[in-house]
């Protein structure tokens, strides 16, 4: 779970574009869009080697 602390004198704007970054380097987005749609075994392992 990703967490954010935000003090009393940070913006909401600030907050939200850390948590933008914490969820992109653990990688949640594009775990969120892997998982959307079903993608057979074989299709995995073809789109694993592009990346």
């Amino acid at each position: 779970m990703i967490e954010v602390k935000v003090n009393d004198n940070s913006s909401f704007e600030k907050a939200m574009r850390i948590f933008k970054k914490a969820c992109q380097k653990d990688g949640f987005m594009m775990e969120l869009k892997d998982r959307r749609f079903f993608t057979k075994p074989s299709e995995k392992k073809r789109l694993k080697g592009k990346r």
